[in-house]
């Protein structure tokens, strides 16, 4: 991966910061099964159209994180953040079960926190979140989703992830 996606710090809070994201376009797939292993199963379509299997035969550098969202009780959609703002800038998936989805500008809060992926690290995080979010009387616009900046072969206690959710207006 590239960069990092671009954000702004509108409020610092203790433990959390929520940002202002600016617009993007996203690469999704949806898998099924359980949290812990859903963006190494999406990883696959989703790398293969970035390294060319696309409509327009042509390469694509995603800027980090892996974002992963819950979509149903056993199922995902693990996203990769394309160089555009407008689906229209970027080729068609050649993959059907590859969606582009666009992402428009929002304010998140997020919370960042070190360590592997275990479904009961990321839950808790989530819960960590949304109960700081509420203390500070934000409102959240959804679900907690979450992102994973480091590769799957990166050591445990190297790797960087966030728990976020939509916020109103801090």
């Amino acid at each position: 991966m590239t960069q990092e996606h671009g954000y702004t710090v509108v409020r610092a809070f203790p433990g959390f910061d929520v940002r202002r994201y600016p617009p993007a376009v996203l690469l999704q797939v949806q898998v099924s099964g359980d949290f812990r292993h859903a963006a190494r199963r999406g990883a696959g379509a989703l790398f293969r159209y970035l390294g060319g299997d696309n409509l327009a035969a042509r390469t694509l550098l995603p800027a980090s994180p892996v974002l992963q969202e819950q979509a149903g009780e056993s199922t995902h959609l693990v996203s990769m953040i394309l160089p555009a703002t407008d689906p229209a800038e970027v080729p068609a998936p050649t993959d059907a079960t590859l969606m582009l989805k666009p992402m428009p500008a929002h304010e998140a809060a997020a919370l960042r926190f070190p360590g592997g992926w275990s479904t009961s690290r990321f839950t808790a995080h989530g819960r960590e979140l949304l109960a700081a979010v509420n203390s500070h009387g934000l409102e959240a616009l959804g679900a907690v989703y979450f992102a994973r900046f480091d590769p799957f072969w990166s050591p445990r206690l190297r790797t960087l992830n966030e728990a976020l959710v939509r916020v109103t207006s801090a």
